[in-house]
């Protein structure tokens, strides 16, 4: 096994390539009345970056890329506990520095305006792009990364054929994105959410709470699901 650090440095990359694909799509490349990707693209591209990047480096840190995964497999009894914080660190950071590089990227632009174009921030009732309300938002993302952790729990199963883990993993993202982008701009990665959200500032920061907790708890309800549906029977 890697060190912790080379491991962490692996969690920093694959989450840097997570914002950078995901939300750069969204921010670049989805808006243009022509060429643009629409939102299928960027369901389509933030399931590539998972995919991608889990074949990568999923073999060296295990692929997690989402503070709310790494929680997820903590509760699984799959991850050691006392490595929760250092992942963390280290998602957040590569999230950080994706949102800069993409800042630095959009604002290359005549008349881009960061704040205004909402720098694919996560947000709920008037931040929500069909202006659905709190409630809708949590229940959406708690389901949701509830769903998106069985899968990963399951398709990573000792049980599990081998190797082609990251193929599900990513195509669920996928899913999980045509899904809630409507209504959330789609989180389930509270990583994902903090990077954007300090560039943009104001309402994105006050409402990324909602995008920190209930990935977190959806995630520890998938793992307490997952214990108990796939435990064998003596």
């Amino acid at each position: 096994m890697a060190s912790l650090s080379k491991r962490c440095m692996a969690e920093l990359i694959g989450t840097f390539w997570l914002v950078l694909g995901g939300c750069g799509s969204a921010v670049l490349a989805a808006g243009f009345p022509e060429l643009g990707i629409g939102f299928m693209g960027v369901a389509l591209a933030f399931g590539l970056t998972v995919l991608t990047m889990a074949f990568a480096v999923g073999h060296i840190s295990g692929g997690h890329f989402n503070p709310a995964v790494t929680v997820g497999l903590a509760a699984g009894g799959r991850f050691p506990v006392r490595e929760i914080v250092p992942y963390t660190v280290a998602q957040v950071v590569g999230a950080v520095i994706a949102a800069a590089v993409l800042a630095w990227i959009a604002n290359g632009k005549p008349g881009f305006d960061l704040v205004a174009s909402g720098f694919a921030a996560n947000g709920y009732g008037e931040h929500s792009p069909g202006k659905y309300a709190l409630g809708a938002a949590l229940v959406c993302e708690v389901v949701l990364t509830a769903g998106f952790l069985f899968v990963i729990l399951g398709a990573t199963d000792k049980r599990a054929p081998a190797g082609f883990a990251p193929i599900p993993i990513g195509l669920a993202l996928t899913l999980i994105h045509l899904i809630s982008i409507p209504v959330t701009n789609t989180s389930v990665n509270p990583a994902r959410s903090t990077g954007p959200a300090l560039f943009v500032g104001g309402w994105a920061l006050e409402q990324l709470w909602l995008f920190w907790v209930a990935p977190i708890v959806g995630a520890i309800l998938a793992a307490v699901l997952y214990r108990c549906v796939a435990r064998e029977d003596r």
